[in-house]
């Protein structure tokens, strides 16, 4: 199965230049933990719930005046949808994380998560195995 069968395609995204108060409201709105950054289409980056925690919040910094950009997480990891859904979930598990989005032509097409793919019942071992791999405590979190 491939990434684009399974993959949301209508994913909500950020410009870097938007406060980390919009962040926290969009992340609110659309109960996500995480929304990818573009500047235009154009992936840049990813702010999790916990860049704002630990680069904004407990920093004592002004959320309303505090850009994207000056916390995201800007080293990312991607994955194309034409990619396997096995491969991909072998990719979370390795950089222990639970969403990667889906880019084609440098531009944002999409995201999978864990739960998309624990969703197919051909791949819910996938998703156990990454989700196993993930919970454990580790020093390579990505986002």
């Amino acid at each position: 199965m491939l990434v684009k069968d399974i993959m949301s395609k209508d994913v909500v995204s950020l410009d870097s230049k938007d406060s980390i108060e919009r962040a926290a409201q969009m992340m609110k709105q659309f109960d996500v933990g995480s929304i990818p950054v573009c500047n235009e289409k154009r992936l840049v980056g990813i702010i999790t719930d916990r860049d704002i925690t630990l680069n904004s919040v407990a920093s004592g910094k002004n959320p309303t005046e505090q850009q994207i950009s000056d916390v995201m997480t800007s080293h990312l990891i991607t994955g194309n949808p034409n990619m396997d859904v096995q491969d991909v979930a072998k990719i979370m598990s390795r950089e222990q994380i639970r969403r990667l989005p889906i880019v084609e032509n440098n531009s944002l097409v999409g995201m999978i998560s864990l739960g998309d793919i624990s969703v197919e019942p051909a791949l819910q071992h996938n998703a156990e195995d990454a989700l196993s791999s993930i919970s454990e405590p580790g020093t390579n979190n990505h986002f």
